[in-house]
């Protein structure tokens, strides 16, 4: 396939596909020039690097991956994704980014386990002309080429303002906990500034919180056990960054056999819908990972043609796209992850949370 080909159809794809995920390269479709890295070139059989943080979250072997190398094969069918999972290793990733360099990539797309660590796979990439597209998580120090992520200082609000809404309309009395992302995390700083933003001025206390490394469940309910064991029936609700350490905070719960407060989550992983049925997890976040996965192949596509797409806005220093994500309580589960077509019932709703879904309606 030629290369004009190859654009024709490239661009006929992006028209049929009339979807929020493609706003995100709208600004920058008709554009035109240099990009930060690649200027075009032979694009027969060119490779991308997808490069994902962690396994501790379920999403980027479930979701992430197959999304974005769909949607590559959409608008470049002969491209290759060069799919790597640090597995919560900043060296290792380094590794990897340098690996994916060796073998001529035209785009780098990183999620990346430590936000100040991957300024230097910023500066390796943009020094042999590649882009690079941060995914999910900024990096503050260096800018790359094109942040796209949900927005995760909303989503710390969000979740965190759902709480308290709830714990005022059950006239709670008592203090919050707090179980932030990682420490080398730029996005969890994010969602921490976030929570704050609504806990602070709450009017309940904030007992305590904790920044947990590598975003790590066992960690996060390691800590929440001690804080149990220090402030006991204080404790009328938690507010944990993700569903991986909302699960470690329930699990304490449990463990010390007393009532499960009140906890959010965020990701709406398939663990986190079956705990909001089954009335452990108070709310999580959707944020169809189909809409970035997606975008980032689109902007990651238009560099590799040679453009420059235009950010909705920046973020550190970075043109970015930040998508508003959507609160999930037991009140419209069904109507956001199962109508929607996020999720399936047959992979929910099974053995103990059979009855939660029918008596939500989840079929």
């Amino acid at each position: 396939m030629n290369r004009a080909k190859m654009r024709t159809s490239a661009f006929a794809a992006v028209a049929v596909l009339a979807t929020s995920v493609l706003a995100a390269c709208g600004g920058g479709s008709g554009g035109s020039g240099d990009a930060g890295g690649t200027g075009g070139g032979d694009l027969q059989n060119a490779k991308v690097a997808f490069l994902m943080p962690d396994l501790a979250s379920t999403r980027y072997e479930l979701q992430d991956k197959p999304l974005f190398e769909a949607r590559m094969k959409q608008l470049c069918p002969t491209c290759e994704v060069i799919y790597q999972n640090a597995d919560s290793d900043a060296a290792k990733q380094q590794q990897q980014a340098n690996s994916a360099l060796a073998q001529g990539v035209k785009a780098i797309v990183i999620d990346p386990v430590d936000s100040a660590a991957a300024a230097t796979i910023v500066k390796s990439a943009q020094s042999q002309q590649v882009p690079i597209i941060a995914y999910d998580r900024p990096i503050p120090a260096t800018p790359a080429d094109y942040y796209i992520s949900f927005d995760n200082e909303k989503i710390g609000s969000m979740i965190a303002q759902s709480l308290v809404d709830h714990l005022k309309a059950e006239k709670a009395e008592g203090g919050i906990l707090q179980v932030n992302g990682s420490p080398t995390d730029a996005a969890a700083q994010l969602i921490k500034k976030g929570i704050h933003s609504a806990v602070d001025p709450s009017g309940f206390k904030l007992l305590a919180e904790y920044d947990t490394p590598d975003w790590q469940p066992e960690k996060a309910q390691t800590w929440v056990s001690g804080q149990i064991t220090q402030f006991k029936d204080q404790i009328v609700g938690v507010v944990a960054a993700n569903d991986g350490t909302g699960g470690g905070a329930i699990a304490a719960f449990k463990a010390a056999g007393g009532k499960v407060p009140p906890i959010t989550g965020n990701d709406a992983e398939i663990a986190a819908a079956q705990r909001i049925i089954a009335g452990d997890q108070y709310n999580t976040i959707s944020k169809p990972i189909k809409i970035v996965a997606e975008a980032s192949a689109n902007v990651a596509w238009e560099f590799m043609q040679g453009k420059k797409p235009a950010g909705k806005t920046t973020l550190y220093d970075t043109p970015s796209e930040l998508f508003v994500p959507t609160v999930v309580t037991k009140d419209n589960t069904k109507e956001v992850l199962f109508d929607s077509g996020i999720m399936k019932a047959a992979d929910v709703c099974t053995g103990a949370y059979a009855k939660g879904c029918e008596e939500l309606g989840i079929k």
